[in-house]
């Protein structure tokens, strides 16, 4: 089984990748960090663990087209594709630069629209696939500090249940997971004084009263990816701890 895991270089992705070529998958990773990327392939090289990595900037059209033609070359179909790649930074909505709206926009929404249009090519005329998006909470219920990263986030989990409608006919399943808070490398950079409140005080709400591990995220994705969810599509699991508990 070939797989694509996007921010593959930390965090959940990385987690994600481990997982799933534990597993047996054959894994690419692909993410902005290449001296992380390396190093996560190294590691698993020493493991016994196919793991590659490409270099891949969502925010960058021409650099998602290149990874997508990298990984052509080295496999001849693709069953499933992770995007877990995300940025972000925490700060109150009128502080914002409107740059900053661009930027969040094209690596949190943009640029996995853009990858899995790409990576349809692939999977329509195999006529299967496994699609799992990675959104958040925030795009649930919305977050304080993170207005137009909830917005993408929102804009995430309605693509997931729009596409999964219309890959249902070529027997692709597309699946969004909406982790809660997790002790993630991009979590612990938000270091304002302001931030850290927040996250605080959200850990605080989560009934088990700590953040997720990200080995807790990558089991939920690699549910979505295995055949036990085979007649599951267009479904958005929450993996927060209890924080948000609405329908």
């Amino acid at each position: 089984m070939s797989i694509l895991v996007t921010g593959g270089a930390s965090g959940i992705g990385k987690a994600t990748a481990i997982l799933l070529a534990e597993h047996g998958a054959r894994v690419t990773v692909g993410d902005i960090d290449e001296q992380g990327g390396e190093k996560l392939k190294d590691e698993c090289l020493a493991k016994g663990l196919t793991v590659d990595f490409h270099r891949l900037d969502l925010a960058s059209a021409q650099s998602i087209t290149d990874f997508v033609k990298s990984v052509g070359a080295s496999v001849t179909r693709i069953d499933g594709l992770v995007n877990a790649a995300g940025w972000d930074r925490v700060e109150p909505f009128l502080e914002n630069d409107p740059a900053l709206w661009e930027k969040l926009i094209a690596i949190n929404l943009l640029g996995p629209i853009r990858l899995t249009r790409q990576v349809l090519d692939f999977m329509t005329p195999q006529l299967s696939g496994k699609i799992v998006n990675i959104a958040s909470d925030a795009g649930r219920v919305g977050s304080m500090g993170e207005t137009v990263y909830s917005a993408c986030k929102g804009g995430t989990i309605a693509f997931t249940k729009a596409l999964a409608r219309e890959m249902a006919r070529y027997k692709i399943n597309v699946n969004c997971v909406c982790p809660g808070p997790t002790d993630t490398p991009l979590l612990h950079a938000q270091t304002s004084e302001w931030a850290v409140r927040i996250r605080d005080g959200m850990t605080r709400a989560i009934p088990f009263r700590r953040l997720a591990a990200p080995i807790e995220i990558a089991e939920s994705i690699e549910f979505f990816l295995s055949p036990q969810s085979g007649f599951i599509t267009g479904q958005v699991l929450s993996v927060s701890g209890g924080l948000t508990m609405a329908g």
